[in-house]
Formats: C-alpha cells, structure tokens, sequence
C-alpha cells in the first residue's frame, strides 16, 4: 500500500491533470453509426510551410465509460500547440457514462463498473485506425498521415501497443491486418502492455480481467488482446513512465520491455523521477513536455 505522502501526491497530480477546461476540436468525424465511434481533429497551431505529422491519442480510463476523450483534450490541444496535427480518438467502453458535473474519480471505497467492451472496444480502434487516413485528408489537410505516430496514456496505452501489433494476431482475429501498420512510432505512456503482471498487481481494480471478459475467457482471449503476447512489432517504440505511478507501476512497462528485448526488439523505456500516472497528460506538469519530446524524436 502506498504511503500518506505518495497517495496525497498522487490525488495532486490527478486533481490538476482533470483540472482544464475541455478543448473543443476543430473538427469531428465519425468511423461509425454508435455515437462513441468519433474522432476529434486540431489542426497545428503553428505556422508551418509543409505539412504537419499526424499524432493519434488513444484516452484512458480504464476502458471505463465514465472516462471519454474530453478529459485528455487540453493533451490533445498541447500537441497541437507544439505543431502537430492531432487525431483524438474514442471508442465504447464499459459500464456507465459519467454523469455530468459529476468528478471522474469515483468515490472511495466504490466498487469500479466494468471495463470496457468485449469485443467493441476492439473493433472500435481498429475500425477507427482503419478509417482514419481517409478521414484525416479530408477533415484536416495540414496532416500528413506518411508520419503518423500512435500514441495513448494508462488502457489508451494498451490500445496504441495493440493497434500496432495487428498483424500479429491470430489468424482467426477479426481486427488482424496483412502486415504492419503504416506507422512512425507508438509512444505509450504508462500503458497496461502485459495483462498477467497487471493482473498480480491488481492494476485499476483488475481493468484487464473485465476487459476480456472475467476469468473464465481471461486466458482464451489474452492472445487477441495483450501487447506483451504479440512481439515484436516491427514498428518503432517508446514507452514513457513514471517511476511513482501508482496506478499503473513501472514493473507493468518494464515486463513489456523485456518481453521485446527476448523476441528480438529493442523498446525504449523513459522513466521519469518523481512523476505518477497523470502529469504525462498534463499540460501543466513538465512530463508532459517530456512525452512531446518523444512524440517529435519519431515524427519528424
């Protein structure tokens, strides 16, 4: 359990992460009839002479629904100050919607709803993926889609691994491709890359177990569904966290990383001092110019 001090420097780190105001998009686009299949566009907010890479935000939240895509827009507005075109993509999720006005954090001691949608959380992202450089051309000009990095924070973390990594799926997977994704990089930001280590540690009130379904289709599905199972890639990866995540623990990222390094990748691994879960999404906090860095080393 963590201490008085780490847990009260934690719900800091949370209260300003959630604490901006929503950025509204330039524009959105739909991948698909459910109100959830969306993806928001930001056109760079700096003058450039040539087109700008494409940065695509996978939120987290545990694959929960209380968490959508507003609370990681002033991220997805702080990429677009910094020059990119942004993609900010949702998907469905699991249990309820929050209610407005109400805080995202639920209350203490609560029972968490269940995580995420088997299998619509997964045909959302790849469905989105899949429709995202048609939708890109046309709702966001400036973008160049030739230099597309993925990028997702905490269960958005897990998803950006994954999309990258649909080319290894079983053969019978309906989201698996013919070969790699047409991708710069994934930058994933305190990801949950490996289930059974997420699972030990009892990671966002074992997010994952729900997320495929509950024990007993936890093991049929692993395969399909966990990064640390569908290496190596191929695509150019970085992972970025903090050393005092409470939330998602290093130990999670490092298993990832040296699942790689024994399937032949090399996958680098940022951990950052006295940095928890949130202030990688937080423009406000200097891990968050941190992440742009390594964004920016893929894209351009």
């Amino acid at each position: 359990m963590p201490d008085d001090a780490a847990a009260a420097r934690a719900a800091a780190e949370e209260e300003s992460a959630f604490s901006h105001p929503p950025v509204d998009p330039d524009v959105s686009s739909a991948y698909g009839s459910h109100p959830d299949q969306v993806i928001d566009f930001y056109a760079p907010r700096t003058a450039a002479d040539s087109p700008a890479p494409l940065v695509v935000v996978l939120h987290g939240g545990a694959w929960r629904a209380r968490y959508d895509r507003r609370h990681i827009t002033p991220f997805a507005d702080f990429l677009a100050r910094r020059g990119f075109a942004v993609a900010n993509v949702e998907y469905r999720r699991g249990g309820e919607p929050l209610i407005p006005g109400q805080s995202p954090a639920p209350e203490a001691g609560s029972v968490p709803p269940p995580a995420g949608r088997w299998p619509d959380t997964f045909d959302d992202v790849a469905a989105a993926l899949d429709a995202l450089p048609a939708l890109a051309r046309e709702a966001l000009p400036q973008a160049d889609a030739r230099r597309t990095v993925l990028t997702g924070h905490s269960a958005g973390g897990h998803l950006a691994l994954w999309a990258a990594a649909r080319h290894l799926l079983p053969a019978d997977a309906p989201w698996r491709t013919d070969r790699p994704a047409p991708l710069r990089g994934v930058v994933a930001l305190a990801p949950i890359a490996d289930f059974e280590v997420a699972e030990k540690l009892e990671v966002c009130g074992h997010a994952s177990l729900q997320l495929l379904g509950g024990h007993d289709t936890f093991a049929e599905r692993r395969p399909y569904a966990d990064p640390v199972l569908l290496l190596p890639t191929g695509i150019a990866t970085t992972l970025v966290q903090g050393r005092n995540d409470l939330e998602v623990p290093q130990t999670v990222a490092e298993s990832y990383v040296d699942a790689a390094a024994k399937a032949g990748e090399m996958v680098g691994l940022t951990l950052l001092e006295d940095v928890g879960h949130f202030p990688l999404i937080d423009p406000a906090a200097d891990a968050c110019a941190v992440v742009a860095e390594e964004i920016a080393q893929l894209a351009w």
